[in-house]
């Protein structure tokens, strides 16, 4: 009988431990999404990233491990401070166990690092410098949608072989506007151009009629707009009004979206060339899920929206992969697992959480060509995710052996 007893107890204890590690830490799983909701940037991601996130959770089924995912989301209002703030409540008391989206790079540069130092996921999907998988990389760090090394790929890359070899930049001034002119600029030079100037100007300014003078005064062939959002095309219709198109200059909007150019019209957008890494009407699977998108929010999804949508599906993956939400062994199943959906077909994860897809050079279609609403891009070309991205070896990542 106390050998029966002593191999019951030692079955329960299995048992039980079992389940545990088939578990949630905490009874469930809760994801923030952090972003511009009020801003310069509200339309890029904004809350149609909360809803694509919610969508994600919602055709996963609800629950991962037989608990609940919970969605939280707030506004960090394009401040590092006020992000650090609200990333270190939702870590510290509210059970929050991975950050995403995260629009603006010093945002997720600031909770980047709070995610290192307390051993916290976090996925990038709406910021784009590349030091977040460089210098700045960290192992439970993970940058989803695009970086300012592909936009310079795709868009500069394109401008460049069409002559365009002589630039001036009007660059956002922050970490952002910064990796893309120089990842634009080494693009260009490496190719042949040449970079004739370039001009800084604040987050959220109304007034660009300075900044455009001296680009118009420079000569370039090309003016490169390494900013985003209400900024870009703040920047483009005031171009329209100086009259820098009409004489013989090029815009390269360096980060342009679906939302951006739905927001400037056909009419002022047409023939920009810009760079995504999804377009809703590229084919059956794409619409597909763009049309549900639409009837939650009212609007097609840009990069940001699907590449959000992409990454908690993987999180989600990863986790009943792993078993459990700890965050070791979750990163390291997002650091192995291929990705593959709507977003990512195809993609693999490098060691210094890149996570490398195709992306898409795409021009804006004029009013006439346009054949239903939200069809405003056609595609010129695909660029294999090994062209369009750093090799991690050559990221300058400490984690990359």
């Amino acid at each position: 009988m106390r050998k029966n007893l002593i191999a019951s107890v030692a079955f329960l204890l299995a048992s039980s431990t079992a389940v545990l590690a088939q578990s949630a830490t905490d009874g469930k799983v809760k994801i923030g999404i952090l972003n511009d909701q009020s801003g310069v940037y509200a339309d890029f991601g904004g809350k149609s990233s909360v809803e694509a996130a919610q969508m994600a959770v919602e055709d996963f089924g609800g629950k991962v491990l037989d608990v609940p995912v919970e969605i939280v989301n707030a506004d960090h209002q394009n401040k590092p401070d006020i992000a650090s703030n609200i990333a270190r409540q939702w870590y510290d008391t509210e059970q929050v166990d991975a950050i995403m989206e995260l629009t603006t790079s010093s945002v997720a540069l600031a909770v980047q690092a709070i995610g290192k130092e307390k051993k916290k996921i976090d996925i990038v999907t709406g910021a784009a410098t590349t030091d977040l998988t460089g210098k700045a990389c960290s192992p439970y760090g993970f940058h989803w949608a695009y970086d300012t090394h592909a936009l310079a790929v795709g868009t500069g890359g394109a401008l460049v072989k069409q002559g365009g070899d002589s630039w001036f930049f009007l660059t956002a001034d922050y970490a952002f506007g910064y990796s893309l002119e120089q990842q634009t600029s080494d693009y260009v030079k490496s190719s042949g151009g040449k970079v004739v100037g370039a001009v800084r100007h604040p987050l959220s300014s109304q007034d660009f009629s300075s900044f455009l003078l001296q680009a118009q005064s420079s000569g370039a062939k090309v003016i490169g707009l390494a900013n985003a959002g209400l900024d870009t095309s703040n920047a483009i219709k005031q171009a329209a009004e100086f009259g820098i198109t009409q004489g013989g200059q090029h815009l390269a909007a360096l980060l342009f979206t679906l939302a951006e150019v739905h927001g400037l019209g056909l009419e002022a957008a047409q023939g920009l060339t810009l760079t995504e890494g999804y377009y809703w009407n590229r084919d059956d699977e794409s619409r597909a899920f763009a049309k549900k998108f639409f009837a939650r929010t009212g609007k097609m999804p840009n990069m940001v929206h699907a590449g959000t949508y992409s990454a908690v599906t993987q999180y989600l993956k990863a986790v009943q992969k792993a078993g459990t939400d700890e965050t070791e062994a979750v990163a390291k199943q997002l650091h192995e697992m291929p990705v593959d959906d709507v977003f990512g077909r195809g993609g693999t994860v490098g060691a210094n959480g890149r996570m490398i897809h195709d992306m898409y050079l795409l021009q804006v279609k004029k009013p006439s060509e346009s054949k239903e609403p939200w069809d405003y891009f056609n595609v010129l070309a695909t660029i294999p995710g090994k062209e369009a991205y750093i090799d991690p070896a050559k990221s300058g990542c400490n984690l990359v052996k």
